[in-house]
C-alpha cells in the first residue's frame, strides 16, 4: 500500500475524536429546515411565522437566502448561530417587542464523495455516524476487475448494507424509547439494553433528549397560554358580576324614586318631566345590565372553548405519539427483514466463494489504503484513515487497492 504523508495514525484518530466532539459547522449544499415562532406576551399567544419557515439550502457562496431577511452568512457557522441571527434580524426588521424563536436543524447534509478503487465512485448522501466502511458500501464496495471476485463483492456489499441497517435500527430503537418515555410522562429516556455500550448510540440519545425537551417545552408553553387566558376571562367575569351588582342597586333606587313620583303624580303634585327622566334612567340601567349579562356569557363561552382547546392539545399530542410509535415499529420490522436478508446473502457468498471466505485475510491493511480529503475553511488536508474512521459531510473518501496475485 502506498503510504500517505502527513499525520500518523494515532494523531489522525485523536484528531477525528476531537472533531466529532465539536459542534457541527455548516457548509455549502447543506439543507436546513427552519421554523420560526414568536411568543406574543401581550396577547398571550404563539404566532407562527410560516412565511419564513421552510427548507433552504446553503448556496455556493456560503450564504442562506431567506424571505424578508435576505442573505445570511452560513458557511462555517453552527445552527445555533443562525437561530440567534434570524431571531434578532426579524425583531429589528418587523419592530417586534418579543424576540422570535428560530429553530434551525439540518434536513440534509452535504454529500460525501467516493474516489478510487470503489465499484461506483461519485457523490452519496451523508448520514450521522458514517464511517469509511459504510461510505464504501454506498458505492458498491471495492472495485474488482476479475469476474471471479463477484462473490467477494457480494459479500462486501451485503456487509456494508448490514452495517447501515444496524445503524438505522439503533436510531429507531432510541427513537422508540423516546416516544415511550413521552407517552408515559417520564423525564428521562431509558437506553435500550442492547445499545448500552455503543458510543454512537449515546450521541443519538443526546439528540433524542434534546428533541423531547423541545417538544415538552412547546406543549407546556401552549398549555400555559391557555391557562392564562382562562384566568383572565375568569377575572373579567368577576368584574362584570360586581358591576352588575352596582347597576342593579342603582336600578332599584331609580325604580323606588319612580314609584314615589307616580304616587305624587296621581295626586297632581309631581312634574311630568321628572317622571320622564326617571323612566329614561330606568331604561338606560336595564340596557346596561343586559350588556353586562351578554359580556359575561361571552366570557364563559370563551372559557369553555379554552378548556376544549386544552383537551384537544393533549389528545392531539397523544394521537401523534401513538402514530409515531406505530410508524417506528413498522420501520423496525422492515429493517429486521432487510438485515436478515443481508446476512443471508453474506452467508451465501461465503459458502460459494473460497475467496470470499478468506476475504478479511486476503484484503488486509497491507493491500487496501484509505484516506480522507477534508476541507476546513480555506485549508484542505489529506489524512490517513481506516475502515472505522468517521466521515464528515463534504469529505472525499479515497480508496487505493493493491491486490496480491491469487
Amino acid at each position: 500500500m502506498r503510504m500517505l504523508g502527513g499525520l500518523t495514525l494515532a494523531a489522525v484518530l485523536m484528531a477525528g475524536s476531537s472533531a466529532s466532539a465539536e459542534e457541527y459547522r455548516l457548509g455549502v449544499m447543506d439543507k436546513l429546515r427552519i421554523r420560526v415562532a414568536e411568543w406574543q406576551t401581550a396577547e398571550g399567544a404563539i404566532r407562527d411565522w410560516s412565511a419564513v419557515s421552510g427548507d433552504y439550502r446553503i448556496g455556493a457562496d456560503g450564504s442562506l437566502s431567506l424571505p424578508f431577511i435576505g442573505q445570511l452568512p452560513a458557511d462555517g457557522r453552527t445552527t445555533a448561530d443562525l437561530s440567534a441571527d434570524i431571531g434578532k434580524k426579524m425583531q429589528v426588521l418587523f419592530g417586534l417587542k418579543d424576540l422570535p424563536s428560530a429553530s434551525v436543524e439540518i434536513a440534509e447534509y452535504r454529500p460525501v464523495y467516493l474516489s478510487g478503487d470503489v465499484q461506483t465512485p461519485g457523490a452519496y448522501p451523508y448520514a450521522p455516524g458514517l464511517t469509511v466502511l459504510k461510505a464504501i458500501s454506498f458505492g458498491g464496495g471495492l472495485r474488482r476487475a476479475d469476474p471471479g471476485q463477484r462473490f467477494a463483492r457480494d459479500f462486501l456489499r451485503s456487509e456494508g448494507e448490514a452495517a447501515v441497517y444496524v445503524a438505522e435500527r439503533n436510531r429507531l430503537l432510541i427513537r422508540r424509547a423516546r416516544i415511550v418515555a413521552e407517552m408515559s410522562g417520564a423525564t428521562e429516556i431509558e437506553m435500550p439494553k442492547e445499545l448500552s455500550k455503543s458510543e454512537e448510540a449515546k450521541a443519538i440519545m443526546e439528540s433524542e433528549k434534546a428533541l423531547m425537551a423541545s417538544r415538552e417545552k412547546r406543549q407546556r408553553l401552549q398549555l400555559t397560554a391557555l391557562a392564562d387566558l382562562k384566568s383572565l376571562l375568569e377575572n373579567e367575569i368577576d368584574s362584570l358580576a360586581k358591576k352588575s351588582e352596582t347597576q342593579t342597586r342603582q336600578l332599584e333606587l331609580v325604580q323606588g324614586d319612580l314609584s314615589k313620583v307616580d304616587t305624587l303624580a296621581e295626586k297632581g303634585l309631581a312634574i311630568s318631566s321628572r317622571r320622564l327622566a326617571l323612566e329614561q334612567r330606568t331604561a338606560d340601567l336595564q340596557a346596561a345590565l343586559l350588556d353586562i349579562d351578554t359580556a359575561s356569557l361571552k366570557a364563559k363561552q370563551d372559557i369553555n372553548k379554552a378548556s376544549q382547546d386544552e383537551t384537544n392539545l393533549t389528545n392531539d399530542r397523544d394521537a401523534e405519539l401513538a402514530q409515531e410509535l406505530q410508524n417506528t415499529e413498522q420501520e423496525l420490522d422492515t429493517l429486521a427483514l432487510k438485515l436478515g436478508t443481508s446476512r443471508d446473502l453474506m452467508s451465501e457468498a461465503l459458502m460459494q466463494s473460497a475467496d470470499a471466505a478468506t476475504l478479511k485475510g486476503g484484503l488486509s491493511a497491507a493491500n487496501i489504503g484509505y484516506s480522507i480529503v477534508r476541507t476546513v475553511g480555506d485549508k484542505t488536508e489529506q489524512i490517513r484513515a481506516t475502515e472505522t474512521t468517521p466521515v464528515l459531510p463534504g469529505d472525499i473518501v479515497k480508496v487505493e487497492a493493491s491486490l496480491a496475485t491469487q
